[in-house]
């Protein structure tokens, strides 16, 4: 077995072309470490929900050069197979380690396939990339970005010409052309012919964002704004100066790229302290709202001020900021189709069918909610917008906060705030309270073992409630596809359990509904949808051996 290991090992090393990953695991060889090996070399990573995505390193189980140009040479395969022999490949990238490198190494993949490449010009947010594809009649994009994982992650996300990601049968037919690919020698990497786009491409793409807002809107609202360390920054401020929006201030301290995230446990405006740095800038600045983009700058995060809580400033949930763009949009008399993922409130059903408006539910991901027929708008839980899927048929996380800047001015020029807004919609359809429990391992198993637990042994009621239903989503619906996933339906209230698809995490997504009669009675409502939450984590916990 070890001698089998080493070998394998060495036999990687062979045609590895990147001596950083070269010494790396030549040195592990040397060392003999065969746990760390093992490890590496336990399988290759799976090309799945965001296409490749993983720790930074040597060998097939960490994203590295060769397993970027077996990917690259896998989807040029598939690609070919397709018809699409000369078709326009475009390559995005962040400005994450070896992101620039990774967009390169696939820029010359696909040119020696005998596809056209394009590179957008420096690192720029993924909703650049999504936008490009369909403005540039490409047949496919690539992503290099890990979104807001750890710094030692990176990743690999593909779109197919639609502008949309990949989904099934695709990305099952895609990992098989990935398997396919023999020696990496064989693979075609010439030294250059692929186009280095310049800027009129992120010039369109700022143009079309002007698309989102109300012609003679108000413009009026202050932000403090923060890249996370990412490449947001260039972007949206030149999507808000051409709107006319006041001159966001700036969070310093996370305003340029840096690969290493500094300031930041994890990346990501939902982790804890994460937003530290913006609460502080904005105590400072007394802006009207703060917005948040995670590191590629396609999720848009909102905090408001809020005398209630210590700081003074709150995050929205990303459900609150979801209902709240969806009731901008229709005051502003928005038609089509409104869709989310079933991990998000049942608020947006509530106010798309009072309004006379089409609504579907998804599985998980943005490549499920752009394909919706019709689609208007969509929203996941997790932060991410659609608010222009002509333009952009992803989550966007700079169209999201200018049509956020949008609606905060309006309420503005009326004396009211976001808060308002929220406290009128829980008076017309009920107090939706959200939360998450969301559980972070080490050992994927433990996720594993909590699914089958949960389904060997389903819970009758959380938190004093019953347990009306109880759902396999691996099994499918009348209107779902099959993913692994649990849907507990109690009276008032509902629960979602399955694995996340980008990171090593538990998912618990958890929904109550409380009826509010007036004004007067929304703090109680507030209290108990916060109790029954509490006591639902608790008790599902508990259930999940988590």
């Amino acid at each position: 077995m070890q001698h089998d290991l080493i070998a394998q090992a060495r036999t990687w090393l062979a045609e590895d072309p990147d001596p950083e990953t070269r010494d790396e695991l030549a040195a592990l060889i040397d060392a003999g470490d065969t746990a760390e090996l093992a490890a590496r070399f336990a399988g290759t990573l799976q090309f799945g929900t965001a296409g490749l995505r993983g720790e930074l390193g040597a060998g097939p189980m960490r994203m590295n050069r060769s397993v970027v140009i077996r990917a690259a040479a896998g989807l040029a395969a598939y690609l070919k197979a397709r018809g699409q022999e000369g078709g326009l490949v475009v390559i995005g990238y962040d400005a994450r380690y070896r992101s620039a490198d990774f967009a390169r190494d696939t820029a010359a993949v696909m040119t020696g396939a005998g596809l056209r490449a394009a590179v957008l010009p420096r690192p720029l947010p993924t909703p650049v990339l999504a936008y490009a594809i369909r403005h540039l009649g490409a047949v496919a994009g690539v992503e290099v970005t890990a979104s807001h994982n750890p710094p030692r992650d990176n990743g690999y996300k593909v779109y197919l010409g639609d502008g949309s990601q990949i989904v099934p049968p695709a990305d099952g037919e895609i990992a098989a052309a990935i398997a396919a690919v023999g020696p990496l020698a064989g693979v075609v990497r010439p030294e250059d012919g692929w186009e280095t786009l310049g800027e009129e491409v992120l010039d369109a793409y700022l143009a079309r964002t002007d698309a989102v807002l109300a012609s003679g809107s108000p413009r009026t609202a202050r932000t403090v704004y923060t890249a996370m360390h990412g490449v947001g920054t260039s972007v949206l401020t030149a999507a808000f100066e051409r709107a006319g929006f006041p001159e966001p201030v700036l969070v310093t301290e996370q305003a340029e790229p840096d690969p290493a995230f500094p300031t930041v446990a994890f990346p990501n405006p939902e982790e804890p302290g994460a937003m530290d740095l913006a609460f502080a800038t904005a105590r400072r600045a007394a802006p009207d709202l703060i917005i948040a983009n995670d590191p590629d700058a396609d999720r848009c995060a909102v905090a408001v001020p809020d005398t209630s809580v210590e700081g003074g400033w709150r995050m929205l949930r990303g459900d609150e900021v979801g209902a709240l763009l969806a009731a901008h949009l229709v005051e502003r008399g928005a038609s089509g189709v409104f869709a989310e993922s079933i991990v998000s409130s049942s608020l947006l059903g509530r106010i798309a069918e009072k309004a006379g408006l089409g609504y579907e539910e998804t599985l998980t991901g943005f490549k499920w909610i752009a394909r919706v027929d019709g689609l208007r708008y969509g929203y996941e839980e997790a932060l991410g917008y659609c608010v222009d899927p002509e333009g952009v048929r992803d989550k966007d996380g700079v169209t999201a906060a200018l049509l956020v800047a949008e609606l905060a001015s309006v309420l503005k020029e009326q004396g009211r705030t976001l808060l308002d807004l929220l406290d009128d919609l829980a008076l017309a359809h009920g107090l939706h309270a959200t939360d998450q429990l969301s559980v972070r391992v080490e050992d994927l198993s433990v996720i594993a073992d909590a699914m089958a637990r949960l389904r060997e042994q389903p819970p009758t009621a959380l938190a004093g409630l019953a347990v009306t239903s109880a759902e396999d989503l691996s099994r499918g619906t009348d209107l779902l596809p099959p993913t692994d996933g649990l849907r507990y339906q109690l009276e008032g209230a509902r629960v979602i359990v399955r694995p996340s698809g980008t990171e090593p995490k538990l998912k618990c997504y958890l929904e109550v509904v409380v009826p509010v009669a007036d004004a007067a009675g929304l703090p109680a409502a507030r209290a108990r949808g916060a109790e029954l939450l509490a006591g639902i984590k608790r008790d599902l916990a508990t259930a999940a051996g988590i």
